[in-house]
């Protein structure tokens, strides 16, 4: 019998000849990305299992992300000690602040994360790296601190559940409702320890950037990774990004899959995830009217140039309704100067948007858009738990770039299509 897209990775780094899922293996990790939290976690561990430096053949990638810049004397002690981790450890690939932004949108545009690697990095988040058909799987930071320092790391193989997403997406309709609605189907429990890889016709018409997004939410699924099998797509976009050869890694054609999943998304309509779970999925039209105070355009789900593009597509010639504030976090430097030179970032700032720094801040509720009690923010981000973006009385409702540029001008939930901006 053969094998999955991820139990060809595992067996690859193990050196075994096939791995089936409940193997306990050891394997060889090829990447390893930490930022400004997980940093200075691994420093405690790596002194008590003495390991002073990065093993061979480990690529160590260091992204400051989560409180740029610092907003309180501890998030100066934090980036403190990860700038001089970098430095001590001489980490080439460490983007400081000014020259990165979020970790998994850097990871992925800088070229990082290449088909066939496997990935940790004490973040849930890194299954975003799944988009380029690489095995990203957050770990805590004793076994990050084992993978840096060692170049290894244990792993049971998980099973993998195959779905096929068939169909073609309506105007106005992204890959953000597609994962919303993945969430509200299938809820947070149905795949726990579990690989889902995706294909069928949306998936392969559908860009990097929106793999990216359906990969990075795709952890709240409950799952241990997302895989997408690289194609043309992806060999397209990595080679604009990477100098370093990559070999795609494909399923097997006798695999064998723990399930297998069809859908037609044909009929799909835009979707919000309600307070307070990612998996609390409902149609834009069943949560119409909603108002809202803040309307939230970034973070690594959804901060990308293509996101903004449909934003300002939107937003121009609008404004954001007097009641809401807009707040708009970049991705990363290159999505913000990319932004810049389309006239993008203009047509925000007229609409009357709030332009950040690249980071994590509003997303995590730690500085640059913390929401007040009963207040009720629409965001792009990939979680609504009670107190995620400020206050435990607030309410956070998820939702794609169009929706929440939509919901921003009308100041409550509203369906983008309404409006009659050309949609793709």
């Amino acid at each position: 019998m053969g094998m999955t897209i991820v139990e060809k990775i595992l067996a690859k780094n193990s050196a075994l000849e096939k791995v089936s899922p409940g193997d306990i293996i050891e394997a060889k990790v090829d990447t390893v990305m930490l930022h400004d939290i997980g940093t200075p976690g691994i420093q405690r561990p790596l002194k008590e299992l003495g390991l002073e430096r990065i093993a061979d053949g480990v690529e160590c990638v260091i992204i400051p992300d989560h409180f740029v810049p610092a907003p309180t004397v501890q998030a100066a002690e934090n980036l403190k000690i990860t700038k001089n981790f970098a430095v001590s450890m001489g980490v080439d690939n460490f983007y400081d602040i000014g020259r990165g932004g979020v970790c998994h949108q850097v990871m992925v545009e800088k070229g990082h994360a290449r088909p066939g690697q496997i990935i940790v990095a004490p973040d849930s988040h890194a299954t975003t790296y799944g988009a380029c058909g690489a095995l990203g799987t957050g770990f805590g930071v004793t076994d990050v601190a084992i993978a840096l320092g060692t170049g290894r790391l244990w792993f049971m193989v998980p099973e993998t559940a195959k779905i096929v997403l068939n169909g073609r997406l309506g105007a106005g309709v992204s890959a953000k409702d597609v994962i919303l609605y993945l969430l509200k189907t299938f809820g947070e429990a149905r795949f726990i320890y579990k690989v889902i890889e995706l294909s069928g016709a949306v998936v392969e018409n559908m860009s990097m950037e929106g793999r990216m997004c359906i990969a990075n939410l795709a952890y709240e699924l409950g799952v241990k990774t997302c895989i997408i099998p690289p194609d043309k797509i992806t060999k397209d976009y990595l080679e604009q990004r990477t100098n370093t050869a990559f070999e795609p890694v494909l399923p097997d054609s006798d695999a064998q899959y723990a399930e297998t999943i069809e859908l037609d998304l044909s009929g799909l309509t835009p979707m919000v995830a309600a307070p307070h779970s990612p998996s609390n999925g409902k149609t834009v039209a069943e949560a119409a009217g909603t108002k809202i105070h803040q309307a939230f355009l970034g973070s690594c789900t959804n901060g990308r140039i293509e996101d903004f593009r449909i934003a300002a597509a939107i937003l121009k010639g609008h404004t954001v309704h007097p009641d809401v504030r807009m707040i708009v976090t970049p991705a990363s430097q290159t999505v913000y100067l990319q932004a810049i030179n389309e006239g993008i970032i203009e047509v925000l700032l007229k609409a009357g948007a709030c332009i950040t720094n690249p980071g994590c801040g509003v997303c995590l509720g730690g500085h640059l858009g913390v929401i007040a009690s009963d207040e009720v923010c629409i965001s792009t981000s990939n979680r609504n738990f009670r107190g995620r973006m400020g206050s435990v009385k607030g309410s956070i409702y998820l939702a794609s770039p169009a929706t929440v540029a939509a919901s921003a001008i009308k100041g409550e939930i509203t369906d983008p299509r309404s409006l009659g901006v050309e949609l793709v």
